[in-house]
């Protein structure tokens, strides 16, 4: 296959990742708002509420490895559509759930709509499949980007959710759930009927040839993913970058409302702060991935960590200060942008071609493991101290990072 047959199935590819990925986001974005007041309902307390919440978080994480095997045994085409209709599932379980105020379906619906989360993430690596090093940072970055689109409505679909309860009697949460799932099967449909070549299976075809003197390996997912960062230093690098991002802006992320609230906020308030910090995740994403193409992914990184000192700074020195919060959350979610992005593009071009698809629904699942391990530790550490102590140590978290990417590069690193 030459160069030119080759980026116009990349281009078909990014078109069908970035049109799929807005349906399936959108089934997603519900299950952070409209599912945790679900949650509230059918339990009647605010602790059960708060572990459905965990519920979809811990299905991403374990479901993410499972859903990398499954690309790297038959291709992105059937991980990722198996993977919207699986989160389609949880969502149309939710219905009758929110309906009848079931509490066994809410928590298997939450936990298999988890699905959506992960396989939105391993999109963002489908689209480097057949990507050259110098667009592997630009080609993530546009599929995080239209996700933006999707995380937006998401949380807005208790609107149309109304009309259908008006027209057919079903409960607001109900209709939005089933607004979600119709969505998430429709991201499954696009991938499923156009993902063809898959773009997996043509870059292994593609690299066959250079590799097959090399034996297949038969080991689990679990262990490729250990002996990668075991052997391969520029994907710890990765990986410690993806994760420590992740750590920090949730933490921060999950307590920033009940801050603003002990603090005078009003719903109003928190509800423009979690958006605007929302746009700061997504809305720069390609110039993220512009940066770290033309300047490096260590450049990119470093400049995520300033951003986040930035953060740190605006809401610790400023704690009783709404407008100072508010600008700390926008630029947590500029920070996680650079770092998150440089350190996926990162990951993709480092690791062993032939254990692409396992080792990173591995980073997946470690990433949304550590979200919701940072989520459930955030509450009781600011009962105990304060917002401007949970930036502190959300800075020294960072550290190794940090301590990592000032280090000198070897000369083969220098461009990542």
């Amino acid at each position: 296959m030459n160069e030119l047959t080759r980026s116009k199935v990349q281009q078909r590819t990014l078109w069908v990742l970035a049109v799929s990925q807005v349906f399936g986001t959108i089934g997603v974005g519900v299950a952070p708002s409209i599912g945790i007041l679900l949650a509230e309902e059918v339990t009647s307390s605010q602790a059960w509420a708060g572990l459905a919440r965990t519920a979809s978080t811990l299905g991403a994480a374990l479901l993410g490895l499972p859903l990398g095997n499954l690309a790297a045994r038959y291709g992105r085409r059937i991980a990722l559509s198996s993977g919207w209709w699986l989160a389609a599932v949880g969502a149309l379980l939710l219905v009758p759930a929110a309906q009848f105020h079931l509490v066994i379906p809410l928590f298997v619906g939450l936990l298999l709509i988890g699905a959506g989360s992960a396989i939105s993430l391993q999109a963002r690596f489908a689209a480097t499949d057949l990507a050259t090093d110098e667009r592997k940072g630009r080609s993530l970055s546009l599929i995080v980007w239209v996700g933006t689109i999707g995380t937006v409505l998401g949380p807005n679909l208790g609107i149309p959710a109304q009309q259908i309860g008006a027209a057919t009697g079903l409960h607001v949460y109900a209709g939005a759930f089933l607004i979600a799932g119709i969505a998430m099967v429709l991201a499954g449909v696009l991938v499923f009927s156009l993902m063809r070549p898959d773009p997996l299976l043509l870059a292994q075809q593609l690299e066959r040839d250079v590799e097959a003197a090399v034996p297949v390996r038969q080991r689990g997912g679990i262990q490729r993913f250990v002996a990668e960062l075991r052997t391969n230093k520029r994907a710890r690098y990765a990986v410690v970058a993806i994760l420590s991002a992740q750590v920090v802006m949730v933490a921060i992320m999950t307590m920033t409302p009940i801050h603003l609230t002990h603090h005078g906020g009003s719903v109003s308030l928190v509800g423009v702060t979690i958006s605007l910090h929302i746009l700061g995740m997504y809305v720069l994403a390609p110039v993220v991935g512009y940066v770290a193409d033309r300047w490096g992914y260590r450049f990119s990184i470093a400049v995520g960590l300033v951003i986040f000192a930035g953060s740190f700074l605006a809401g610790g020195a400023h704690p009783q200060n709404m407008g100072w919060i508010m600008t700390s959350l926008i630029l947590l979610g500029v920070g996680w942008s650079f770092i998150n992005v440089s350190g996926s593009a990162l990951f993709a071009r480092v690791i062993t071609k032939q254990d692409r698809a396992s080792v990173q629904g591995g980073v997946d699942a470690l990433s949304n493991l550590s979200g919701a391990t940072a989520a459930f530790a955030a509450g009781p550490l600011m009962a105990v101290s304060s917002f401007s102590v949970l930036t502190i140590i959300a800075g020294i978290v960072l550290i190794p990072l940090a301590w990592m990417t000032v280090l000198p590069p070897k000369a083969e690193e220098l461009k990542g």
